[in-house]
């Protein structure tokens, strides 16, 4: 019989492109209670393991010593063999720019590239960690994603349950904004840019589907109800499926023009249902199959700037963030 779950000693795998912040995350996990080992030589990984009485969290990437992605998924199918473990595989990339901005201004070599080219040494990575990703528990894209906002991720998908139910699938909702691109990460994505724009409604403009005024707006669209209903029907279908699969963390995205009002509201309003859904499970004396996060990525992306820009003492100069051109992406400081 497997042990509870509360009894299970997470190891989590840290794996990834270089430059797209696995380091960061692993500084996450450590202020979540890991203790954090970076490229520690592959053969060792189950000894540590083994010796370990603390929850556990391992970086290894194309630098570590004898690094193979065969060896590394070998070694985590002998880890999820012991009933006493509980190993996730975690892989942090970004996209083929953000990687060329980020080497640029660190002024450093790609470590698999050091007399070539950075966009060489990422091809060549991403060839040898292909197997990694393909078989990763949660893919984490750092591309346009604020390092706070990835911190908060990593939260949500590690810390500790507030139901002592640590190993349900979680479940994020993610708006977005379609020029801005798709969620890399996402399972399910639904578009929301034919319903009625508040954007050209100029009370509206400045607000978000945070704000009531703009919900209401939206929700007058008559076709709205139809949309959101078969919308739910469609995530309250394929979530439990995710759950019987074993799947541990699944992303439904919703994306709009400017990823401000209607995405956000629908993320918002579809986020309530589930949460209804699950109390009303509970009630009647079900268990909860998921833990729910909400993401607004574009949101995210302007407190984000908005923090830099307070950080730096610069004041309101009366800019428009309507203008997606107006948000630039944010600077992090990930390992190059």
């Amino acid at each position: 019989m497997q042990p509870p779950d509360t009894k299970r000693l997470r190891v989590v795998v840290v794996t990834g492109l270089s430059g797209a912040g696995k380091l960061s995350v692993l500084g996450a996990l450590e202020d979540l209670g890991f203790e954090t080992v970076d490229n520690p030589p592959l053969e060792m990984l189950a000894e540590m393991v083994g010796r370990s009485e603390r929850k556990l969290a391992i970086g290894v990437d194309a630098r570590t010593r004898g690094f193979n992605a065969g060896l590394v998924l070998r070694t985590l199918a002998a880890l999820r063999a012991n009933p006493a473990l509980r190993p996730e595989l975690v892989y942090v990339t970004a996209d083929e720019a953000t990687l060329l901005r980020r080497y640029t201004e660190s002024r450093r070599r790609h470590p698999l590239a050091p007399h070539a080219r950075v966009a060489d040494g990422i091809a060549q990575e991403q060839a040898l960690t292909a197997a990694l990703r393909e078989a990763a528990d949660l893919v984490v894209d750092t591309s346009d994603l604020p390092i706070g906002a990835m911190r908060r991720l990593i939260e949500q998908h590690f810390g500790a349950g507030t139901d002592g139910e640590a190993e349900r699938l979680v479940v994020s909702l993610v708006s977005f904004a379609y020029p801005r691109g798709l969620p890399r990460e996402a399972d399910v994505v639904f578009d929301s840019r034919f319903l009625q724009n508040p954007h050209y409604t100029p009370n509206l403009r400045p607000r978000t589907g945070l704000d009531p005024d703009v919900g209401a707006f939206i929700e007058a669209d008559p076709d709205f109800p139809t949309f959101f209903e078969l919308m739910g029907e469609l995530v309250e279908l394929v979530l439990p499926r995710f759950v019987q699969e074993g799947k541990k963390y699944a992303t439904i995205a919703i994306g709009c023009t400017g990823g401000r009002h209607r995405s956000v509201y629908c993320v918002e309003k579809l986020a309530a249902r589930l949460t209804a859904r699950q109390d009303a499970h509970r009630a009647t004396g079900g268990k909860s199959g998921w833990r729910l996060h909400v993401m607004h990525r574009e949101l995210a992306r302007r407190d984000a700037q908005a923090e830099d820009g307070a950080a730096a003492g610069q004041g309101d100069d009366g800019a428009s963030n309507d203008s997606l051109g107006a948000w630039p992406l944010p600077a992090q400081a990930q390992e190059a």
